[in-house]
């Protein structure tokens, strides 16, 4: 007969449920904006300043999300997250003639609250749930979400192509709203009510980390993301489409293989880099990888300067870069959780989350701003700058 389930497995279940079903949206809306006012007519940097709300609500919702979950426990946090995530799919339904780009700001703004309430309760729950000396058991049920979480983000990203070109864009985000609706409400009657809340309640001036290891992680990953972003948000999608010709579906399909790949590495890398499952992953690991990571935009810049087929220039250059920001990143989210003080884990987590929504700000806006004004390649350069500061802010890392 077959042993029952824990109590800490099955929360730990509902929680990733909860954040594999608002991944899925949250990927597919992405897409769906971008590819549709692409349509419209937007420029790059018009479509980046639609997701800038998002990006900027996302710094605030991590730094007083923390403190907001140690206070009123992880689960009302995540179930806040994916009912604003409805509200804001709701906003998108409007007339046509309603979507401005202030009302779709606001959506996104909303979207953006929601992800990293999700995020943020998802992350930090893991740590409750592991006991504090199972440093191997950590590092793979974290790169597990993770990984996990970075596939289905991809999927989300084909999703929200095919579902533009099949059902149009007001079609896709209703069926989005109603499927998440139904998560929600099982997300209510099943997620432990304690969940995270510390029992000495936590001083808003305490959303601050007073972790050295904290800080210092958190600007590395500030410098990885942006990394990232700066070519990945905006520029790829819109140069796919207007200087290779891509349809919204092969763009959407490309975009989604990627971070399904990504993802795929993610939950893999405790396998290729912690083969001793007794100690914790250092420092030293994280700046190594950081560096490995730094030529690579770099490279992939130089090259489209040569004669040769962009398609295949980005697609060969992607997957080397896929891989090693998916073992940077589940290191990144394996160290925080490990570093985090685990009365108060929300805390530390939302710090560095808030951190992690930064670098995505500022890739962003940048991503938009330097493809229109100087191209794909400038991006690239910018990216391998940014992870050459990841790399040198890593050497502060414990050992």
């Amino acid at each position: 007969m077959r042993k029952p389930l824990s109590p800490d497995v099955r929360q730990y279940l509902i929680v990733t449920g909860n954040y594999w079903a608002f991944t899925l949206t949250d990927g597919a809306l992405r897409m769906l904006v971008v590819l549709h006012f692409y349509q419209l007519g937007y420029t790059p940097l018009e479509i980046a300043l639609l997701f800038l709300f998002y990006e900027i609500f996302g710094v605030v919702t991590n730094l007083v999300g923390g403190w907001l979950g140690a206070r009123v426990g992880l689960n009302r946090t995540m179930n806040i997250g994916l009912f604003l995530q409805i509200v804001a799919l709701g906003m998108l339904l409007v007339p046509a003639s309603m979507l401005t780009v202030a009302w779709v700001m606001t959506a996104q703004a909303l979207s953006g609250i929601a992800k990293d309430l999700n995020k943020m309760s998802a992350k930090s729950a893991i740590k409750l749930l592991v006991p504090a000396e199972a440093h191997g058991t950590l590092f793979h049920w974290v790169a597990l979400l993770t990984g996990s979480k970075n596939a289905l983000k991809g999927a989300g990203f084909f999703l929200g192509g095919v579902l533009l070109a099949w059902l149009g864009f007001q079609g896709a985000v209703g069926a989005m709203a109603g499927a998440l609706l139904v998560i929600w409400c099982l997300s209510l009657m099943l997620l432990k009510d304690d969940l995270g809340r510390s029992n000495a309640k936590p001083r808003f001036r305490d959303v601050f980390s007073k972790s050295r290891a904290v800080n210092v992680l958190s600007a590395a990953r500030l410098c990885l993301f942006a990394a990232r972003d700066v070519w990945f948000v905006v520029a790829l999608p819109v140069y796919l489409s207007q200087a290779l010709d891509w349809s919204s579906s092969q763009t959407g399909g490309f975009m989604a293989s990627w971070i399904i790949a990504y993802g795929l590495v993610q939950g893999l890398t405790p396998r290729f880099i912690h083969r001793d499952q007794s100690r914790p992953v250092s420092g030293r690991t994280a700046m190594g990888w950081a560096a490995a990571l730094t030529l690579v935009p770099a490279l992939i810049a130089l090259a489209l300067t040569q004669n040769l087929p962009d398609s295949l220039l980005l697609i060969g250059g992607l997957l080397v870069f896929g891989v090693l920001f998916a073992i940077n990143s589940s290191l990144h989210s394996y160290l925080i959780v490990s570093y985090a003080d685990r009365e108060n884990v929300s805390m530390d987590v939302g710090f560095y989350y808030m951190s992690n929504a930064m670098g995505r700000l500022l890739g962003t806006v940048l991503s938009g701003w330097v493809f229109q004004a100087y191209g794909l390649g400038a991006c690239l350069l910018i990216s391998s700058v940014l992870l050459l500061l990841a790399s040198l802010i890593s050497v502060a890392l414990p050992r």
